[in-house]
């Protein structure tokens, strides 16, 4: 027995998605910004050397690939969801 959202949790659920997709993309643009900063840092510096920018470009890309797979691969499901699931199968277990 799955129970039907109200309009009011329909509008809170789609408000939580916008802001976490708001953020990722937000997320994105201060890392392609600051990125570009760096690149440009190291291309103008004395003598370039070792390319040092591809540490952070890096790291911080892995992180923006998690927050990625968070807001658009797995956060399809919100806990409500999942807790709702969890107590229909407490409620059969116990009836």
């Amino acid at each position: 027995m799955t129970t039907r959202m109200s309009e009011e949790q329909i509008y809170e659920e789609a408000k939580k998605r916008v802001e976490e997709k708001k953020g990722f993309f937000i997320h994105l643009t201060v890392y392609i910004v600051v990125n570009i900063m760096l690149v440009l840092i190291w291309a103008f510096a004395a003598g370039r050397g070792f390319p040092w920018f591809i540490f952070p470009l890096g790291g911080w890309g892995i992180g923006l690939l998690f927050h990625f797979l968070g807001v658009f691969v797995f956060g399809g499901k919100s806990d409500r969801v999942a807790i709702e699931k969890e107590a229909e199968r407490i409620r059969k277990e116990q009836g």
